[in-house]
């Protein structure tokens, strides 16, 4: 059974789609617990319209579900804002790298 730190290192694995900067660093991941052998991740996007929510679901319960001892993964939909105040000081070295400030 993994950790919630194991957790967060397997979804910093997990890119945004239209940005080359993972969904831990973006601040897009609110939640994760770890019951048993079930993990629990919250999510939210960088908005309410965003095309890529699907694609981002599946791309975490695929990661989540390589680590040893975990059989589920569940993924729930958060609605709290997101700004850009949430993203990492790894994730702005990255953007600003890119050119994106």
């Amino acid at each position: 059974m993994p950790t919630p730190a194991q957790v967060q290192d397997a979804l910093r694995q997990v890119m945004d789609p239209e940005l080359p900067i993972s969904i831990v660093d973006l601040g897009l991941v609110r939640g994760v617990e770890v019951q048993g052998d079930t993990v629990h991740v919250r999510l939210t996007f960088t908005s309410l319209g965003c095309p890529c929510t699907d694609l981002i679901r599946e791309e975490v319960q695929e990661r989540l579900r390589r680590l040893p001892g975990v059989r589920q993964v569940e993924v729930e939909e958060s609605f709290e804002p997101w700004s850009v105040e949430d993203i990492s000081p790894q994730g702005r070295i990255a953007l600003r790298q890119l050119g994106i400030t």
